[in-house]
């Protein structure tokens, strides 16, 4: 079974069809009227726009002409790029537009069937984290009969037009589909999670380790079904669609077909002066201004291959405006890649991505305020929602995404299309279980852009360890929904933190209930004990408080360990006190190197302090070899950490 699915309007399809059939009549859309309010939202076309069936365009239409990614796809006059470009993109893995095109079959034109048709397409999209039907007339706007949105160079070829239609009936008209990023568009019609990349940020020209980091991303990408495009930037409006010295086109947006790694057999190892060639197609959506450096059509390194070689290696090229270039080139030239991940289905069961609806709401007790505004506002900022996730490995790339609730179809009421939103991430203690109240002792591992698009997103390395981000508007006191989403090839568990402190219950006040909480990082600890010179020593901490403990990860051999391990406890009294122990991870039987015993009362200092290790038994214990850095802060205000 596939995810729930959402009638737009509570349109059913196949009643519709059935009813209009029966009656021998054309579906016409009661709720997207072929009219000037479905066009624009308060402005009107200039020139008399007819809206027409495609059998009143031309002779013989049809939803998909042969194989749907062979045709090149026009804007038309009032037409949006971004639109063909991510109808480009879709084209390429039939796993997605059959998907967004449901049955398309079944809605193809069949010119030995004519009284079954009915005038009445479905489409579906991603919206807001729900799969979403949309159902639509197939009348087109035209002016002097040419299409005045997208159209396909094969003339009776109408999937993308109507495809179009159902998607400005979702956001509310034409217009609205202005402004939107061609990432917004993808994630829409396929649910994919996007991730824009900097390359120029990403130096992959001069790093060629990260060079070919890159490539194994994009290739694991689009062999599990992601969309990938890449564009070269205009500094201004002037230079949009020049062309470069090697043929190809600021500002426009080229689609990835294909990605390979080549081993070459010994004859070509010679040619190439390589054991391995790392290739990408393009495809450019208009068909036309294609690459004419290495590897393209008329390059030498082409003219080195026969057909046959070209067919053994894969290097072929079914579509007009398709090439191929090398990853050198590929990263030397284009500025901008598009990355959208297939997140919809499980890996062996694994979920790679974790998602959540909420919202920003304003109360007006502090601590049921959740629109805090951004981190600029100090005293306001943690009454934002807060979500935490762990990361069980170190080294694991994590891509986390923000995507307000698109406000378009206010846009008649003068409303914005999108606040200015974003987003931080701390790391956090290794047990925290309850909200962020102040920012003490917690790292700030990342932050967002803010800025007033749909969507924002960070991605980053993460080392193990718990994190909380923190989803904001720009400004506070505002109110507004979101979906946050994110990836990662390990499990995260994302969850809401929604409590500040423990719930008073029967056994809370049977056991006693907290009256201290106390926040701790052990920074280091160094100079630790070796028995003999060649000893490895593999560090680890365990700090606990009562019942409760957290381990560190083990650090490698090494006497001289950076930890910076957080943990925070709730406490009864500062009679229970914190103990920090550091043991040596080995093979069979672990081995204690030492521990320190803190009261931690809330009127000690709150700098940074070193102990000496000592041995079990207490503050009064033996001292031993090494000390520990720490911080620790306590308070008697349980809201206050």
């Amino acid at each position: 079974m596939g995810p729930p699915l959402k009638l737009f309007k509570n349109q059913k399809y196949q009643e519709l069809k059935q009813e209009c059939v029966k009656d021998s009549r054309l579906f016409c859309d009661p709720t997207f009227l072929p009219e000037n309010d479905s066009l624009f939202y308060n402005r009107l076309l200039p020139g008399k726009v007819v809206w027409k069936r495609p059998q009143d365009i031309c002779d013989d239409p049809r939803l998909i002409v042969g194989n749907i990614s062979n045709h090149q796809l026009t804007q038309g006059r009032l037409g949006h790029k971004p639109m063909v470009s991510a109808f480009s993109c879709l084209a390429v893995q039939e796993s997605h537009w059959t998907k967004t095109i449901p049955n398309h079959k079944e809605q193809e034109w069949d010119p030995q069937k004519t009284d079954k048709y009915a005038g009445i397409f479905r489409f579906r999209f991603w919206h807001f984290g729900e799969w979403t039907e949309v159902v639509i007339d197939d009348l087109l706007p035209t002016i002097n009969g040419d299409l005045v949105f997208s159209f396909s160079t094969s003339m009776n070829e109408f999937w993308n037009a109507l495809l179009e239609k159902a998607y400005a009936k979702l956001l509310g008209c034409y217009e609205a589909l202005d402004g939107l990023t061609i990432t917004d568009i993808i994630v829409d019609f396929t649910g994919t999670l996007a991730e824009t990349v900097d390359m120029q940020k990403g130096r992959y020209t001069e790093l060629v380790e990260e060079k070919y980091k890159l490539f194994g991303e994009l290739y694991k990408t689009f062999t599990k079904g992601g969309l990938i495009c890449c564009s070269i930037e205009s500094p201004n409006q002037e230079e949009q669609e020049v062309e470069t010295d090697w043929g190809l086109l600021k500002g426009h947006t080229y689609t990835m077909t294909d990605i390979r790694k080549i081993r070459l057999g010994e004859r070509l190892v010679e040619v190439f002066s390589a054991e391995k060639l790392y290739m990408i197609r393009l495809r450019n959506p208009m068909g036309r201004q294609e690459w004419s450096g290495p590897w393209s059509e008329i390059s030498e390194e082409w003219q080195q291959l026969t057909a046959g070689d070209r067919k053994n290696l894969g290097l072929v090229m079914s579509d007009d405006g398709e090439f191929w270039m090398s990853l050198e080139d590929f990263c030397r030239n284009f500025h901008k890649l598009n990355v959208c991940r297939n997140v919809n289905n499980p890996i062996f069961g694994r979920k790679e991505l974790e998602s959540v609806l909420g919202c920003w709401t304003v109360d007006d007790d502090p601590l049921m305020n959740r629109s805090g505004g951004c981190y600029n506002n100090r005293d306001t900022f943690l009454q934002n929602p807060q979500y935490i996730f762990t990361v069980p490995e170190d080294g694991h790339k994590v891509i986390m995404s923000l995507q307000q609730k698109d406000l378009r179809t206010y846009r008649r009421m003068g409303r914005p299309d999108n606040y200015i939103i974003g987003f931080e991430l701390f790391k956090v203690e290794m047990n925290r279980k309850f909200r962020l109240h102040h920012l003490y002792i917690q790292e700030r591992a990342g932050t967002s852009t803010y800025i007033d698009t749909r969507t924002v997103f960070l991605s980053k390395y993460l080392k193990k360890g718990n994190y909380v981000l923190v989803p904001t508007m720009f400004q506070h006191g505002r109110t507004s929904e979101f979906l946050l989403r994110i990836f990662s090839e390990v499990p995260v568990q994302l969850r809401e933190l929604t409590l500040d402190m423990p719930k008073m219950s029967c056994w809370n006040l049977a056991r006693g209930y907290p009256k201290v909480v106390t926040q701790i990082t052990v920074h280091s600890a160094e100079d630790l004990e070796k028995k003999y010179a060649n000893e490895t020593v593999n560090p680890y901490l365990v700090i606990k408080c009562g019942k409760e403990e957290v381990r560190s990860p083990v650090q490698k051999n090494t006497v001289h360990a950076i930890f910076d391990t957080q943990a925070i406890f709730y406490r009864r009294t500062t009679d229970i006190p914190i103990i920090v122990q550091v043991w040596n991870s080995r093979k069979f039987c672990d081995q204690f190197l030492g521990q320190v015993t803190l009261d931690a009362d809330p009127s000690d200092c709150r700098d940074l302090k070193s102990l000496y290790l000592r041995k079990k038994g207490g503050p009064t214990a033996k001292v031993k070899q090494g000390h520990i850095s720490f911080k620790v802060i306590s308070s008697d205000d349980l809201t206050e950490l």
